[in-house]
């Protein structure tokens, strides 16, 4: 949980955010157990009024440049005004399942995407 509560740590001093939701997705992929390099990040802040997506997930990305040089393999980003968070109904987004790797059972090898 150390990678985690970094980001949410980093996010929080960052944005103060109204609403923060960091989900570490790692189980949902071809990791091993108890990885954390799969992350989904939800936040609400009013720090995002007037910017565009791109500014705000430039924002999101200079606040966790350590991580994601470091630990993070994959970053699903969902940046809110507390308005537009509002609109959704508070609602988080969900992600699709991973369409990385996966193992052939007739062959018991690994194969990619563009296999």
């Amino acid at each position: 949980m150390l990678v985690q509560m970094n980001i949410e740590q980093k996010l929080s001093a960052a944005f103060s955010p109204i609403f923060l939701h960091v989900m570490n997705e790692s189980h949902m992929h071809n990791v091993p157990i108890g990885s954390e390099s799969h992350f989904n990040v939800t936040i609400v802040s009013e720090c995002f009024v007037s910017q565009s997506l791109l500014a705000r997930h430039c924002a999101v990305h200079q606040s966790l440049a350590e991580e994601l040089k470091n630990d993070i393999h994959a970053l699903a980003i969902h940046t809110y005004t507390e308005r537009e968070w509002h609109t959704l109904n508070n609602q988080l987004p969900v992600s699709p399942p991973c369409c990385g790797g996966f193992t052939d059972k007739r062959k018991g090898s690994k194969k990619s995407v563009s296999d």
